[in-house]
């Protein structure tokens, strides 16, 4: 096993009175994809702010290899800092911005060179299947192709590790199936270090070399998948 991208150290969060996550473990190695399984509630999307550093842990720390990103009560590396890409549930589009210019945003804000920025927004567009689709805006997509448009949002700048929270939820069963299988294969291609959050446990067999389950904000179950296509787990 190689060494650990992401550690979450005892990692405890409370809004108020209600403990939505509580001295949580986890590990993921370089390129491993690991599916947060569990019900509404039981600490999934917390979880997935916490790492991102959207929220700030209460006890604990969280470590991006040997860097220290977080610990209780403060947040030490900011969130555009952390070499992260997210797609989030409610997929959070611009709606003033087309395909293209949702890709310019994050690159430039990443500092990338023009002529890169050009290139890699050619190559993402192409890589999700949406390059046809460039000029238009996101009230000009389906549903399907928004989801495509978050997830190029979300991998043009070349993030580190990639988080996803129930990117589909919204779509029907046939599309969220279709879609699932695309970021599969986004995943082996690209090599990915992700964390997908999902409630349907048929995600963590098609995206998940690993499964961790979570209830009542506290981790129950982590469990390696066994792949069936063959591939290494990491």
């Amino acid at each position: 096993m190689t060494s650990a991208f992401l550690r979450v150290i005892d990692v405890t969060k409370r809004y108020g009175r209600h403990v939505a996550v509580e001295d949580v473990r986890l590990e993921v190695g370089h390129g491993e994809s690991v599916v947060v399984v569990g019900p509404s509630g039981c600490g999934k999307t917390t979880l997935l702010r916490l790492i991102a550093g959207l929220e700030r842990p209460e006890a604990g720390e969280i470590r991006f290899g040997d860097r220290v990103v977080a610990r209780a009560g403060r947040t030490l590396v900011p969130p555009h800092e952390r070499g992260l890409g997210f797609v989030f549930q409610d997929l959070a589009l611009w709606p003033h911005l087309t395909v293209r210019e949702h890709l310019d945003f994050v690159t430039r804000a990443a500092a990338m060179p023009t002529v890169e920025r050009t290139e890699r927004a050619r190559e993402i567009l192409a890589l999700v299947r949406i390059d046809a689709l460039a000029v238009r805006h996101p009230h000009e997509l389906s549903g399907g192709e928004q989801q495509r448009l978050a997830l190029a949002r979300a991998l043009v700048a070349r993030p580190r590790l990639l988080l996803l929270d129930e990117p589909f939820s919204s779509l029907d069963r046939e599309l969220r199936v279709a879609l699932r299988e695309e970021v599969a294969r986004l995943q082996r291609a690209l090599r990915l270090t992700s964390i997908y959050v999902t409630h349907d446990r048929d995600d963590a067999q098609v995206l998940g070399d690993r499964v961790v389950e979570m209830h009542q904000g506290r981790v129950i179950v982590d469990r390696r998948m066994a792949r069936e296509d063959g591939r290494a787990p990491f």
